[in-house]
């Protein structure tokens, strides 16, 4: 679309925080606008310090451009766009109801010009000259097409170390009798005035929240993104890699980056980050295979479940492949962690409450592997995972949740459902010492809810599984199992977990 726009005022949107967005050719001098919508942000209940965030990012944003800046609050978008008197310019927004929402304003004259979403590396465009007309998706022939297009981590044409993927040097368990993993902690900010009154409007908001109040452990600058990121690569990154699957019970960051919420938030540049992880493997700081596997999260995964959101459509989060009826229950929704015997499950849920935030193991392989057991409706799960976390919005779930972690969409996305017994929560967690359950028990008071809830999930579905050589060796072992009929009894009436 031609511009028309001339030095109409730029609206941004709470993801829209970086440079990459503001402060570039195009938008130079250019006024900024920025809206707080009280219906926006009241609409469902979200995590306490998710809002906090969102807030906080927007209103240091202001603060850091000043008189460039015009900071709203309103009860609605439409009302804010009104009060700048004049049609603005606006990037396409990371939601289907908010791009509609900004289509309306276009035709009705409030949106000037809609400009391609700058928060990401790959454009929807590429994306579709790459994907073509296909059905199915693989991230690993995604992933290798990123490496390629932006010559990350390449010699030529061909990877750096003469493999595309360390993920077998990516899985080890964590270390024996440690309770941490021993490397330095994360990059947190220091909180300021801007924080401190955002805190008081929560308290005086009336907004429907969820979880804990606590400090700020998030950047939501692109200046205290890049030093998360330095930090980060510094001191975290060699250790990253072989630990990314590991989850020790007094180390819930382990050494992850926690920088999804800047990336999420667009205060960061996916290519920045893994710029400079690369540099690290180059100056020797960083082992090849720790490096690979941040690459793989940021332009691989992330970029991916970015052009999913819009390539699988509306009605994805309304897949239900796997039938799944029952309501998350009131101590899900309430992060009721004292609810649930559990360690695994309670102190998971425990660390949403009080974080916001988990790695994507725990969210997997034991939020979302209990889910699918019980079988959860996966739209619900999907709502509750978006509000919930701090780095969770509405682009980011569908792909995540309806897809890899409950399969309702029926393959689309992962080749077989992650569906795991308590011997996999053993290897790679501390969880279960001290447990009341036995991960190694299927049947009796010390049954583990994932170890039997895993055979009830294997015998509902047997048809499914026994079709998928990548699981039909489960349906035959289920049928070996004798006391698979009282296993079923006591999970089709257990209500401990």
């Amino acid at each position: 679309m031609a511009s028309d726009s001339g030095d109409a005022p730029l609206w941004l949107f709470a993801d829209q925080l970086g440079p990459h967005v503001w402060d570039t050719e195009e938008h130079a001098g250019r006024e900024v606008v920025i809206v707080e919508s009280g219906r926006a942000l009241g609409r469902r209940r979200h995590h306490r310090q998710k809002l906090h965030l969102v807030l906080s990012g927007m209103r240091h944003l202001a603060e850091e451009l000043g008189d460039r800046a015009t900071y709203l609050r309103t009860g609605t978008y439409r009302e804010a766009l009104e009060k700048v008197g004049r049609p603005v310019v606006v990037h396409q927004p990371t939601s289907f109801p908010a791009s509609d929402m900004v289509r309306r304003f276009r035709s009705e004259g409030l949106v000037a010009e809609i400009r391609p979403t700058p928060t990401f590396a790959l454009s929807k465009e590429d994306f579709d000259a790459w994907a073509g007309d296909r059905e199915t998706f693989r991230m690993e022939e995604f992933y290798r097409a990123q490496r390629e297009r932006f010559e990350i981590l390449m010699d030529g044409d061909a990877p750096v170390g003469g493999k595309w993927n360390y993920d077998h040097d990516n899985r080890e368990s964590p270390p024996k009798g440690a309770d941490t993993l021993g490397v330095t902690g994360p990059w947190t900010p220091r909180e300021d005035a801007v924080d401190e009154k955002v805190r008081a409007d929560l308290d005086a908001s009336g907004y429907p929240m969820v979880g804990n109040d606590g400090p700020r452990r998030f950047a939501v600058t692109h200046d205290e993104a890049t030093r998360a990121l330095r930090h980060f690569v510094e001191h975290r990154l060699d250790a990253f890699g072989p630990y990314e699957d590991a989850v020790l019970a007094k180390d819930p960051t382990m050494a992850h980056s926690l920088l999804s919420v800047p990336l999420n938030l667009g205060a960061l540049h996916p290519l920045e980050a893994v710029r400079a992880a690369e540099q690290a493997h180059r100056d020797g700081t960083a082992r090849l295979s720790s490096v690979e596997g941040f690459v793989r999260q940021v332009i691989g995964w992330r970029e991916y479940v970015w052009q999913l959101y819009w390539r699988f459509g509306r009605g994805y989060t309304r897949r239900n492949h796997l039938r799944a009826r029952t309501p998350l229950p009131e101590w899900w929704t309430d992060l009721d962690a004292g609810a649930v015997t559990a360690n695994c499950l309670s102190h998971v849920l425990a660390g949403v409450r009080d974080h916001g935030w988990t790695h994507h193991i725990p969210r997997l392989m034991i939020l979302g592997n209990h889910a699918m057991q019980r079988g959860y409706r996966p739209g619900e799960l999907n709502d509750w995972f978006s509000s919930a976390f701090v780095d969770g919005f509405a682009w980011v779930m569908p792909a995540n949740v309806i897809g890899m972690s409950q399969h309702a969409d029926g393959g689309r996305m992962a080749t077989k459902p992650y569906a795991s017994g308590g011997a996999y929560i053993d290897r790679m967690t501390d969880f279960c010492s001290g447990c009341a359950f036995d991960p190694k028990v299927r049947v009796g008071d010390k049954a583990c809810p994932f170890t039997a809830g895993y055979w009830q999930f294997v015998h509902r579905h047997e048809e499914l599984m026994a079709a998928n050589n990548r699981t039909a060796r489960a349906v035959a072992t289920m049928k070996r199992l004798r006391d698979l009929e009282p296993l079923l009894e006591q999970e089709s009436a257990r209500e401990e977990f």
